[in-house]
C-alpha cells in the first residue's frame, strides 16, 4: 500500500441515449462518430500526458464513459498501443472497459479481448424490466444476463453495476435481486444508491414531486441488506459501494482511492499527476468536438492544470481513502498535508463508534460509520 500505482483513465463520451439519472459527461450524437479522428486525438493527448509524467509504469487502464462499448475494437487497440508507446505497461496490467449489455455491443466482446481488454464492467443497473425502463436503460433483463454470461466466458475478470434505493423498492425485493446477481458468479459488484443529481431529468421529476425515493430509514434498511447479503456470499465491501471476492478488487479504482497518480485523457477526463515534484489537478474540455479540435491545435485538450495546495491534497486524501475498508495511513496524511488530524476529533469519533484505529498509524471507518461517511470525513477534515 506504500505505492498506490499509476493508472490511465480514457473517457469515451458518447452514448446511444442519455439516462435520466446520469450527470456524467456523456453525449448523444445522431451522426456516426468519426472514430479515426478521435483515435488520432487520443494518441496526441496520451503523448502529451506521457511527456508531463515520463517514466511511469502503468498498472491499470480504464475505459469509462459515456459508453466505451460503442468504440470499435480497433479504436480500443489503437489507444492501448499509444499508452504502450508513452509509458511502460506492466505485464499484468488490468485493462477494464465499461460496457452496456445490449446484444449488439456484446458481440464486440471478442474484439475487445483481442485488443488487450482483460476486465469488463457491465452497466446492468437492474434485473427487472419495469425498473430498467424507468432508469432509461436500452437493454432487457435477458440481454443483460446474456452479456454477463458471455463476458464471463471471454474475459478473465468481470464486474457489473446495480443501482438500488430505486422508487418503490423494498428491502425484500432488493435482497432477492442481489442474491440473483451474486448467483451469476461475478467476482465484483458495484452497488450504488440512486442519487438525484441536479441538472438531470430525475432531478426535475423529484423537484416536481413526481419521483419518490426511499426515505432515510428505508435507505438505511436497503444499505444494511446490501452489506449482509454480500458479506454472507463472500463478497464483502472493500469500498463503500464496491464488493469483491478476495483478490478481485478493481485495481484501477484502488489507484484513485489510495491517492495514486493517474492520467486522464479524452473529453472531460480528470487526472492527478506529479509534475516536477508538484501534484497537479488536470481536466480536459468536456465537449467532444471542442476537445478534439483543441488537441489537433495544441496537442492536448486541457482546460485545468493547477497546482494542488497541501490543504486540497489533504482533503482529497481523506475523502478518497476513508471510502476504503482498509482506511488511511495517518503518517502519509501527515506527509501530504504537513499537519496531523486532531487526536481529539479521532477520539470523539471512536467513542461514537464511527472510526477505529488499526495499529499505530492506520485509521478506518467502522461499519456503523459508513452510512454517514460524508459527516465523518467532514469532522476529520475540520
Amino acid at each position: 500500500m506504500s505505492d498506490p500505482g499509476f493508472g490511465v483513465y480514457v473517457h469515451w463520451p458518447f452514448c446511444a441515449s442519455k439516462c435520466p439519472y446520469c450527470d456524467f459527461n456523456s453525449h448523444v450524437r445522431r451522426a456516426e462518430v468519426d472514430q479515426p479522428r478521435f483515435l488520432s486525438a487520443f494518441r496526441r493527448e496520451i503523448a502529451h500526458m506521457a511527456a508531463l509524467a515520463p517514466g511511469r509504469r502503468v498498472e491499470s487502464v480504464f475505459f469509462g464513459g459515456g459508453t466505451p462499448s460503442l468504440m470499435e475494437p480497433s479504436t480500443v487497440a489503437g489507444v492501448l498501443d499509444a499508452i504502450g508507446a508513452g509509458w511502460q505497461v506492466a505485464d499484468d496490467a488490468e485493462v477494464t472497459l465499461e460496457a452496456n449489455p445490449t446484444s449488439v455491443e456484446a458481440g464486440r466482446f471478442r474484439g475487445y479481448r483481442a485488443a488487450g481488454v482483460n476486465r469488463v464492467s457491465l452497466g446492468v443497473q437492474a434485473l427487472n424490466g419495469p425498473d430498467l425502463a424507468a432508469l432509461g436503460r436500452l437493454h432487457t433483463v435477458e440481454e443483460a444476463l446474456t452479456a454477463v454470461r458471455l463476458a464471463g466466458e471471454i474475459f478473465p475478470r468481470t464486474s457489473f453495476d446495480l443501482i438500488y434505493a430505486r422508487p418503490g423498492q423494498s428491502p425484500q425485493s432488493w435482497a432477492a435481486e442481489l442474491a440473483q446477481a451474486i448467483g451469476y458468479g461475478t467476482e465484483h459488484l458495484s452497488l450504488y444508491q440512486l442519487t438525484i443529481e441536479e441538472g438531470t431529468p430525475f432531478f426535475a421529476l423529484h423537484q416536481a414531486g413526481k419521483l419518490k425515493t426511499p426515505d432515510e430509514n428505508l435507505g438505511r434498511a436497503l444499505w444494511d441488506v446490501t452489506q449482509e447479503t454480500c458479506e454472507t456470499a463472500g463478497m464483502p465491501a472493500y469500498e463503500i459501494s464496491n464488493h469483491a471476492r478476495p483478490g478481485a478488487e478493481s485495481r484501477h479504482n484502488l489507484v484513485y482511492w489510495r491517492y495514486g497518480e493517474y492520467a486522464g485523457v479524452g473529453p472531460g477526463a480528470h487526472g492527478r499527476l506529479v509534475v516536477d515534484g508538484v501534484r497537479r489537478e488536470l481536466a480536459t474540455e468536456r465537449n467532444p468536438e471542442l476537445w478534439a479540435a483543441a488537441v489537433e491545435a495544441d496537442g492536448c485538450g486541457l482546460v485545468t492544470d493547477a497546482e494542488l495546495s497541501h490543504e486540497a491534497q489533504a482533503d482529497e486524501f481523506l475523502l478518497m481513502g476513508l471510502r476504503l475498508k482498509e482506511g488511511i495511513d495517518l503518517a502519509r496524511f501527515h506527509r501530504i498535508s504537513g499537519r496531523r488530524i486532531d487526536d481529539r476529533r479521532i477520539d470523539d469519533l471512536i467513542m461514537d463508534g464511527m472510526v477505529e484505529r488499526v495499529g499505530r498509524d492506520r485509521l478506518r471507518v467502522t461499519p456503523e460509520g459508513f452510512p454517514v461517511l460524508d459527516a465523518v470525513v467532514a469532522d476529520l477534515a475540520g
